[in-house]
């Protein structure tokens, strides 16, 4: 895999060295097992596979890229680079300004925008109609696109079924930017709608069923579907995509059910489901598979707590949180600077979307295992930083150099 070149302020000789290693001896990535650090006062489970993914390097490289070689010009991102705090605050310290917020509003730089401007177009990806509307101001969003491939994939995908006569549902998060780049880039080849997760699958079923009205339909979903969108034919036959960074179970829980509904629903027998529901295989991309099989690893470890380090918007990381919870208590942390002290805690709760304080979470009186990893868009820095706070509460003197060789 190509290899990019990235700045050495989110690097850790630790943690690369760590992963190394463990690739070495696994290559084929078939031992999702955690990497286990035993300090003499607290061990550390440090997930298999975790941080920077193909898609973030590809676009941290071109970002840092285009700002080495356009010193003096002005320099936009659409919204942010990626879902991580760390390296949008570097961007923006660099002289980078946001055209957009994370929702798709336009900010003021966007009103002011010439043709001689730089646009970055982040790795989500962005919709047409934003792409066309940057044309007709003269700038160029292709020149300086870095959008993962694995979402262009997705997009690809999406075209290849609308172009046989499909319709489109999109498992994703309507609001979030790669979700609203699918749909766009969806919609020009097929009708498609969104739907953000199980719940709303069920409310779509009713319609393959034909049990509810058209009526209804654009009330329970408006916002989400394509002009012209026709539940009476639109969802006779169809084909399910992904946001890339959803839960794979829940995607597959999604695409198996609304498949078995369509079945009932028209006395299907198996020559004829390929005629109405159109295989699309995982559209997930291989960190996000990755990172879930190595977090599922995790949940089967007898450990005390886990800390999760990312974005708060960060889908993916949102995600392994999610996992994690169920199986023991989990704090979701941005970066070392949330573990305020040996004694108190600030994260985050994806349920309520607060950030809340949380005192005691470490036991001093006994040894602890914590499970740590952190989500696709963290910089193996951060985690080091993390690691090395956790580890100093417990008053340990470690050389941290030589951590790879008890791996």
């Amino acid at each position: 895999m190509k290899t990019f070149e990235i700045p050495q302020i989110y690097k850790s000789t630790i943690i690369s060295s760590i992963k190394e290693k463990r690739r070495v001896k696994d290559k084929l990535k078939k031992d999702f097992s955690p990497t286990v650090l035993d300090f003499e006062n607290v061990k550390i489970l440090l997930a298999r596979h975790f941080g920077f993914c193909y898609g973030v390097e590809n676009a941290v490289e071109i970002a840092y890229s285009v700002l080495n070689e356009n010193k003096g010009k002005r320099i936009f991102l659409l919204s942010e680079m990626i879902h991580n705090p760390e390296v949008n605050a570097d961007l923006l310290s660099r002289g980078v300004k946001f055209l957009m917020d994370t929702n798709g509003n336009k900010l003021d730089a966007f009103y002011d925008l010439k043709p001689s401007d730089i646009v970055i177009v982040p790795a989500f990806g962005t919709t047409l109609e934003l792409q066309n509307e940057l044309s007709a101001l003269g700038i160029d969003s292709y020149k300086y696109d870095t959008t993962c491939p694995f979402v262009e994939k997705v997009w690809n995908r999406a075209q290849q079924i609308g172009e046989r006569g499909f319709s489109v549902i999109v498992h994703g998060k309507p609001n979030h930017e790669e979700t609203r780049a699918t749909f766009s880039h969806s919609q020009e080849n097929s009708p498609t709608i969104v739907i953000k997760d199980m719940s709303e699958a069920i409310l779509l079923a009713a319609y393959i069923r034909k049990e509810k009205s058209s009526r209804e339909f654009y009330q329970e979903f408006s916002g989400r579907f394509s002009v012209g969108f026709d539940p009476e034919k639109d969802l006779e036959r169809f084909g399910v995509v992904n946001q890339t960074t959803m839960l794979a179970t829940e995607t597959q829980y999604i695409a198996n059910f609304l498949k078995d509904e369509l079945i009932k629903s028209k006395n299907l027998s198996e020559l004829e489901i390929p005629a109405y529901f159109a295989s699309t295989r995982d559209t997930l991309c291989y960190a996000t598979n990755d990172n879930q099989d190595a977090t599922y690893a995790l949940m089967n470890e007898k450990a005390d707590m886990a800390i999760v380090v990312g974005g708060y918007n960060s889908s993916n990381t949102t995600h392994l949180v999610e996992l994690l919870e169920t199986a023991m208590p989990t704090f979701f942390i941005q970066t070392e600077s949330n573990l305020i002290s040996a004694n108190r805690v600030s994260h985050f709760d994806i349920h309520s979307h607060v950030e809340k304080e949380t005192f005691g979470i470490f036991d001093f009186n006994r040894k602890p295992t914590i499970v740590l990893t952190c989500g696709a868009s963290c910089p193996d820095a951060v985690v080091e930083s993390v690691l090395k706070k956790i580890v100093g509460f417990f008053e340990e003197e470690v050389d941290f150099e030589n951590l790879v060789n008890w791996v």
